[in-house]
């Protein structure tokens, strides 16, 4: 990675609008405006090129400690800089389980040592992600690595009286559950989502009210308790009228989507191939249009990416077999651009707030989700707008290749990220 006392971006469009020049000095942006003085500072021609603040992912498995085959702090927080992320989230779901102080310390330190973008540990909601009693949720706060969202994300907190207490508890710090919304009972042997296609294609079907019917629950309890619930992946029609029900309510829920499920639909299961098969499993055309509907009218809080790598062995195989999950740090934010920007559904403020300053309030996280002014930490994305190229995984700085899109064109490309100043990307390549 590389350093400079001063860098001006010289030209960028700040959210899409007007160009502008940014003067980075030392971690911080020095000053915003036309005409900026250059002088010592190294100079970046960003003409036609979209600044956004660095981009936050609420929902990343990075899967160190444990599964190191799979992904590690260190490539996967390269992978988040390539995506033009400045702070990840990582999942709880590790071996150990990060059920406990020293487990969600040992991430955050990890974290700092890879130094490519902030890592925020997300602690278990019940010891080893088994259900049945409240982890350590007041230590993992109270720890180096202050965490503030539990999720058991993986498996459901389909007990209603542990998710009560979980919410109860983590109360008093302002701390937050995300669920991962599957009713257990009404998805066994569930291969993908239910409908006409599993129906033709004979495979074990995942209904959309095994998400809807958790959703409506834990609104509800969050209601009662007055606490605050953030549905993880959200992928049904249905989940985005009971969450835009909750909020009319005045209650404190927000909710995210992965990106796969704005573009990606059931039909593609049709080929068989297990790089499809994600949980929650991919939806309908309707889905799909209502999920982007929802992000653009804000229903829906923030795009995270629920980047979930796995070996070459755990998903080249038959279909029942493969591991579910998407690697999506590096792809994300193309996404977003081809479903919601090129749409018109979205502008790049827009994404800005869905893909960073939402993120970042929902989790509390320090220094990130900050507005491009004068005085503020320099975590910073470019992006060029109007790049178009096939995706390729063997470039990936990911450890593991299980993307969706391998082969197909994407607009955009991040061409510069940096991290309190310092350039963790340049020229579309990790420092």
């Amino acid at each position: 990675m590389t350093a400079h006392t001063k860098t001006l971006i010289r030209g960028a469009r700040l959210l899409g609008g007007e160009p502008q020049d940014v003067l980075i000095d030392g971690e911080t942006v020095a000053a915003v405006g036309t005409g900026l003085d250059a002088e010592g500072a190294q100079v970046i021609d960003a003409e036609g090129l979209v600044l956004l603040p660095g981009l936050v992912d609420l929902h990343t498995h990075l899967r160190e400690p444990g599964r190191e085959d799979s992904e590690t702090v260190l490539t996967g927080t390269r992978a988040a800089a390539a995506g033009g992320y400045t702070a990840v989230h990582a999942m709880a779901n590790t071996f150990p389980v990060a059920d406990t102080a020293g487990v969600v310390e040992q991430v955050w330190r990890l974290g700092k040592e890879s130094g490519y973008c902030d890592v925020q540990p997300i602690g278990a909601v019940t010891v080893g992600l088994e259900g049945k009693h409240l982890a350590e949720l007041g230590a993992m706060h109270d720890s180096a690595a202050n965490v503030r969202v539990f999720s058991d994300d993986g498996k459901c907190v389909d007990d209603a009286v542990i998710m009560r207490r979980a919410l109860e508890y983590v109360k008093a710090f302002d701390g937050v559950v995300a669920q991962h919304a599957q009713e257990p009972r009404l998805t066994e042997g569930a291969q993908m989502n239910e409908g006409v296609v599993s129906a033709e294609l004979g495979l074990g079907g995942w209904p959309a009210v095994a998400e809807e019917s958790i959703i409506a629950r834990d609104v509800l309890l969050a209601a009662h308790v007055g606490s605050r619930v953030h549905i993880c992946h959200l992928s049904t029609a249905g989940s985005v009228e009971i969450v835009r029900w909750a909020k009319s309510k005045g209650w404190n829920v927000t909710a995210e989507v992965s990106p796969h499920h704005l573009l990606l639909t059931d039909e593609l299961v049709r080929t068989y191939n297990p790089v499809y098969k994600v949980n929650p499993p991919l939806r309908t055309e309707a889905d799909v249009l209502a999920l982007r509907a929802a992000l653009a009218d804000g229903t829906i809080d923030c795009v995270a990416t629920d980047h979930a790598p796995h070996p070459h062995e755990d998903k080249d195989c038959e279909w029942p077999a493969a591991a579910m999950g998407m690697v999506g740090l590096e792809t994300a934010l193309s996404v977003v651009q081809q479903t919601m920007v090129d749409t018109g559904l979205l502008d790049w403020a827009g994404v800005a707030d869905r893909m960073s300053f939402r993120p970042a309030a929902v989790s509390g996280i320090a220094g990130q989700g900050r507005p491009v002014a004068e005085g503020e930490p320099a975590n910073l994305t470019l992006v060029d707008p109007a790049y178009r190229g096939d995706v390729d995984p063997a470039g990936f700085a990911s450890r593991s290749r299980n993307t969706p899109y391998e082969g197909r064109e994407l607009p955009g490309r991040v061409t510069h990220t940096f991290l309190r100043g310092r350039a963790t990307v340049v020229d579309g390549k990790l420092a």
